[in-house]
């Protein structure tokens, strides 16, 4: 059956609920927490349903109690209170609702979501309040708390005669955008958390890292905008400040924004950055972590960066600084002792690392290994030594990361990870 129905928001009504039972209190809770004035008779009624309306008439209903209502609720289950206020409202004219009989409903109560004075009312016109309600609980995930005080603020202007309709949208906008600055891990999209999954899909939009493995951007919807802003070393196609203001700029447009990031966003990902900016500026941010390559690349080399008898420690460590300048600071943490250090952007120093460790007294022997493309089908790993190191790095595919340590040995006894997506060939070839 067609129902043709208009949501409309009741200002001051007056409503008269019939029935003390479960369905009756739960209307009550409604009204009470939206401040409706009104009144409840019902023939018998549960303890909650008395201590939230103590002055309730406790009583059977009679035709004379619906006089001076223009809503009346039916919450009985009684056949015989339904007919008698149907042939009571063709005398009077009110609004009823009998609950759970959409066919004898004039009106409708929605699944609301309630931020002040603030309300989103989602209806299914009676066909289904569960799938009202699946609506409204995944609307109200996405609103924020703070929409109450902007709406009460802004009652207030209204009322003082203050209308500043732009301003007000614009605050509104920003309070409802969001940036997840979302860590992608090292490419393999099983290796993603659910949360990151789920993200990628529900994105209104998507800015999108170089080092992020086309497995993962085939995640994102096709309808979905897609922003790349990947920084290749020596192209840098957009600066940090620039995706910054882009990410401030789609956040502020009310918009639900996924930072797509490899890795993990706090670890050498400069995240810290881009959520610090967005804070800045009163932006919502969520950030989602992501299995860096400095723990997921050994692992998936078969090489465990710590083991008893073989690394007690563990450092993570970049060897590139701003400005395309190398880090040396770290290089004397070669020379402790049941120790590992994992290097990241230090490729392509390879020889400039290993000039400044030799000429600090580490061992030139000390083993280490590159590990390029950890957990994606191309994975390849190259076991070393620090002084042939240079001659191995000029080959390795990027992105790679450097291990130093006693643990690099344990290759040769530990699993390497296997990517589904590895064909029989690329295993064979990488050693698999």
């Amino acid at each position: 059956m067609k129902r043709h129905t208009l949501p409309i928001v009741l200002h001051n009504p007056k409503v008269l609920l019939i029935g003390g039972g479960p369905v009756a209190l739960q209307k009550a809770q409604v009204m009470r927490r939206n401040a409706i004035d009104f009144d409840v008779v019902a023939a018998e009624c549960t303890d909650a349903m008395s201590e939230l309306v103590p002055e309730m008439h406790l009583r059977s209903v009679e035709p004379s109690d619906v006089e001076d209502y223009g809503i009346v609720i039916d919450a009985t289950g009684n056949a015989e209170v339904t007919a008698m206020l149907l042939a009571q409202k063709r005398i009077q004219g009110f609004l009823l609702n009998v609950v759970d009989q959409p066919e004898q409903c004039d009106f409708f109560f929605a699944a609301l979501i309630e931020r002040g004075p603030i309300k989103v009312a989602v209806s299914s016109s009676g066909a289904s309040p569960a799938i009202a309600q699946a609506i409204r609980d995944k609307i109200a995930r996405v609103l924020p708390t703070t929409l109450a005080e902007l709406g009460t603020k802004s009652m207030k202007e209204r009322l003082a005669g203050v209308i500043r309709p732009k301003t007000l949208k614009a605050e509104a906008c920003r309070q409802l955008g969001r940036v997840h600055l979302v860590g992608c891990g090292t490419g393999d999209v099983d290796l993603l958390t659910l949360k990151a999954y789920k993200l990628i899909h529900e994105a209104d939009v998507v800015f999108v890292d170089h080092l992020v493995s086309d497995e993962i951007k085939a995640l994102i919807p096709k309808a979905t905008m897609v922003i790349h802003v990947g920084k290749r070393k020596g192209h840098h196609s957009i600066k940090q400040e620039k995706i910054n203001e882009l990410l401030i700029e789609y956040a502020q447009k009310g918009l639900e924004v996924a930072r797509l990031k490899a890795g993990d966003p706090y670890i050498f990902g400069r995240g810290a950055e881009e959520a610090s900016a967005l804070v800045g500026v009163g932006i919502r941010v969520e950030v989602v972590p992501g299995i860096s390559s400095a723990v997921a690349g050994p692992l998936a080399a078969g090489i465990a960066p710590t083991a008893r008898g073989y690394a007690a420690n563990l450092s993570i460590v970049s060897a590139h600084l701003r400005g395309n300048r190398i880090n040396t600071e770290w290089i004397e943490l070669l020379k402790l002792k049941n120790h590992t250090t994992i290097v990241l952007m230090g490729v392509s120093r390879a020889r400039e690392i290993k000039k400044e460790a030799l000429s600090i007294g580490v061992d030139g022997a000390m083993p280490c290994a590159v590990i390029s493309n950890a957990s994606r089908p191309e994975q390849q790993r190259f076991v070393t030594t620090l002084s042939h190191l240079p001659e191995v790095a000029a080959d390795a595919p990027r992105p790679a990361i450097i291990v130093f340590g006693d643990v690099v040995n344990l290759h040769a006894v530990l699993p390497q990870y296997i990517n589904e997506g590895t064909s029989y060939d690329q295993r064979i070839a990488s050693g698999i």
